[in-house]
């Protein structure tokens, strides 16, 4: 989940947010401090000026020194916190805020921001509706308010907030961004297209516009003009397009077209070749039957992050599929050293250990699997399996009992 507010929007927030410092005239030295600090965090880098937002953090804290009881300090010190993605810190920064000005909308409308970046959804509702009550026209709220319920799959509801806020600001472009990934995910590709094209008209160097307007026009059959804007967005910005081509990817292979999900896939990988694509690449050619190719992928998504136990995991099972034993031992290792609280890893460990003709290690794996997650109907087949060459009949007849019990009851609707 993004942590960060997007460059436009903190710049939105933060250009409302000074004529309160300005009218706050308590002390010039603070007033200096905080201004510099918010001059600082209007053109920060999202991307990765860490040393920027800690030095804007340095400013707040020293405002807060000179003036403690000033809560738009408070506020402006989370932004630069959430910027950063401390959001535990924006929060707390937001509630002193919250404590010393109950009426200034903005610090729960903020605090609404980093609560539904932690996933809070309902938490972020709350502060919403307070900001709201506070200040009836405070725009960008209602456009928050619609991401929110967007989240919870109310398109409708999230397209009615998207409206109040053009109502009251129409010139603010990711308004429209907005309300047309709810038509789009509605089904209205037109309107969807409609509401991009006045994006674009109105932040002609936004490349999500075009990116969405792309993938709206290509869901209409208009090929040639879903490339051109691909490739408008791609020359905004190529990270950013890289993402969305891996997301597109993962929408493709939920619907089973694994084609389609590796082309998207390799385009991200193209655009970005740090991408974490790789992996999910792999998963597809695995679906397809190219495990040589989905072993690959997976061997340079291990590369780029070599900590990440899903990883290993997967190739795991790629090399198992081809009966390359001792390769999915390995790997089954160190997917349990970096996550050992992963049952599957046991199970599957224990499987090709038994394959391997190691019996009593594959049951201490499959004792394991059981002790993590009594509810795995294969940990149980497979012990059973296990006990039953080992001679103890009575032992694989219950452990095949148990098994069906769970199959039956995951069977049922």
């Amino acid at each position: 989940m993004n942590t960060t507010l997007p460059a436009k929007l903190l710049a939105f927030v933060l250009s409302l947010m000074l004529p309160a410092v300005a009218a706050a005239q308590t002390s010039a030295a603070a007033d200096d401090y905080n201004s510099r600090g918010l001059a600082k965090e209007a053109k920060g880098d999202h991307d990765g000026a860490i040393a920027d937002y800690n030095r804007a953090i340095a400013d707040f804290n020293r405002a807060i020194e000179l003036d403690p009881k000033l809560a738009i300090f408070y506020s402006n010190r989370g932004l630069a916190k959430q910027a950063k993605g401390d959001l535990d810190g924006a929060i707390a920064d937001y509630n002193r805020a919250n404590e010393l000005d109950p009426k200034q909308a903005r610090a729960y409308m903020n605090r609404g921001f980093a609560k539904e970046a932690k996933g809070d959804l309902d938490g972020a509702s709350a502060d919403f509706n307070r900001a709201n009550e506070l200040d009836p026209k405070l725009a960008i709220f209602y456009s928050y308010r619609g991401l929110a319920k967007e989240a919870k799959g109310d398109h409708d509801g999230a397209i009615a907030e998207y409206n109040r806020a053009i109502e009251l600001d129409p010139k603010l472009a990711i308004f429209y961004s907005n309300r047309g990934l709810a038509k789009e995910a509605k089904g209205d590709l037109d309107g969807a297209i409609a509401d991009y094209n006045r994006a674009i008209e109105l932040d002609p160097k936004q490349p999500r516009a075009y990116m969405n307007r792309g993938f709206a026009k290509e869901a209409k059959g208009d090929l040639d003009g879903a490339s051109a804007d691909f490739n408008r967005a791609i020359e905004l910005d190529p990270e950013l397009a890289a993402g969305d081509y891996n997301n597109r990817g993962i929408t493709k292979e939920g619907k089973g077209d694994h084609d389609g999900a590796i082309a998207n896939y390799s385009r991200a990988i193209e655009l970005d070749p740090t991408h974490g694509a790789y992996s999910n690449r792999g998963l597809a050619k695995q679906a397809k039957g190219d495990l040589d190719g989905a072993i690959a992928d997976y061997n340079r998504a291990i590369e780029l992050d070599p900590n990440i136990h899903i990883f290993y995991y997967l190739r795991g099972l790629a090399k198992e599929a081809k009966f390359d034993l001792d390769g999915t031992i390995a790997d089954y290792n160190r997917a349990i050293e970096l996550c050992p609280e992963q049952p599957r890893a046991y199970t599957n460990r224990g499987f090709a250990k038994q394959a391997k003709g190691d019996v009593d290690g594959a049951i201490a794996d499959y004792n394991r699997a059981i002790e993590l997650d009594p509810k795995q109907p294969r940990a149980y087949i497979n012990r059973g399996f296990a006990k039953q060459a080992k001679g103890d009949h009575d032992g694989a007849s219950a452990d095949y009992n148990r098994a069906l019990e769970l199959a039956t009851k995951l069977a049922k609707p």
